[in-house]
C-alpha cells in the first residue's frame, strides 16, 4: 500500500476522485465497492458532478455496497442503504441490475450472506473498492478480532461501531452487521483507503506504525499489492 498526505478533505476527495474516473473511462463496465460515512463523501459528490455533465459515462457503472447495519429497516435514513442511494444510485442513474446489496433486516441473515458471496463470484471481483477506517482499524465491518473472515458474514459490532453518528439517533441498539470479507476486499484490483478528520488521528498513527496485525484489519492492506491510502492533514497530524 501506498500512502499520501493532502492539505485538505476537498484535495482528498478529488485525488480520489479522479483515480475512479481515470478507470471508469478506462473500463466503463467498473465494479465499484462502496463504503459509506463521512470519508468518502466528498468523492461521491465529486462523481456526481461528474455524472451531470457526462451521465454516459456512467451508464455501464457497477456499484456493491460493502456492509449494512443488521435489523435496520432499509428505508431508515441511517442505513447505509439510504445513503448509498442518496450519494451514489440517484445522483449517477445507477439501474436496479447493476446494484448489488445486503438487505438490511433479512429474514435469515446467513443466507443474505451467501447471496453476496455468490454474487461478488459472479459479477466481480471490485475493481476499485472505496474504503474507510473506524477508530478501531475496522475496513466494512471487518472488527478487530483473533482472526478474521474471509468472505461475507453477519459480523459482531465492536462498541465503537454501535455508537457510529450513523446510527446514533436511530433509537435502536444495534450489535451485528453484514459485511463483505477480507478476501473480497483483498480481491479487489485496486484499493483507495480514504482518512479524513481528527477522530482518526490515533488510527492513523497505529496504522503508520506498519504493524500488521488482526486487531487492526486496515494493517493488513500494507499487503496490498495495489492499494492507495489518501490521509488529510487533520487525521495526520
Amino acid at each position: 500500500m501506498d500512502y499520501f498526505i493532502v492539505d485538505t478533505y476537498e484535495d482528498m476527495s478529488k485525488r480520489a476522485a479522479e483515480i475512479v474516473l481515470g478507470q471508469l473511462n478506462d473500463f466503463p463496465r467498473l465494479l465499484l465497492g462502496a463504503a459509506t460515512g463521512n470519508s468518502p463523501t466528498g468523492l461521491y459528490a465529486r462523481l456526481a458532478d461528474a455524472a451531470r455533465q457526462t451521465p454516459a459515462a456512467f451508464d455501464s457503472l457497477r456499484i456493491a455496497k460493502l456492509d449494512e447495519w443488521l435489523g435496520l429497516p432499509m428505508d431508515h435514513p441511517g442505513s447505509c442503504e439510504a445513503y448509498i442511494r442518496a450519494h451514489l444510485l440517484k445522483p449517477l442513474n445507477i439501474a436496479a441490475d447493476r446494484y448489488f446489496t445486503f438487505e438490511s433486516d433479512p429474514a435469515d441473515p446467513e443466507a443474505e450472506c451467501r447471496k453476496i458471496t455468490r454474487t461478488l463470484e459472479t459479477q466481480g471481483p471490485l475493481d476499485i473498492c472505496i474504503l474507510g477506517i473506524g477508530t478501531n482499524g475496522h475496513i466494512a465491518f471487518n472488527e478487530p478480532a483473533p482472526a478474521l473472515t474471509p468472505h461475507a458474514h453477519v459480523a459482531a459490532l465492536a462498541k465503537s461501531s454501535q455508537s457510529h453518528s450513523m446510527v446514533a439517533g436511530s433509537g435502536k441498539h444495534l450489535v451485528s452487521g453484514l459485511t463483505v470479507g477480507m478476501a473480497d476486499i483483498f480481491n479487489s484490483r485496486q484499493i483507495i483507503l480514504l482518512i479524513s478528520g481528527t477522530s482518526k488521528r490515533e488510527i492513523v498513527r497505529k496504522l503508520m506504525t506498519k504493524e500488521i496485525t488482526t486487531g487492526n484489519p486496515a494493517s493488513l492492506l500494507w499487503l496490498h499489492p495495489n492499494a492507495i491510502c489518501l490521509i488529510d492533514r487533520a487525521a495526520a497530524e
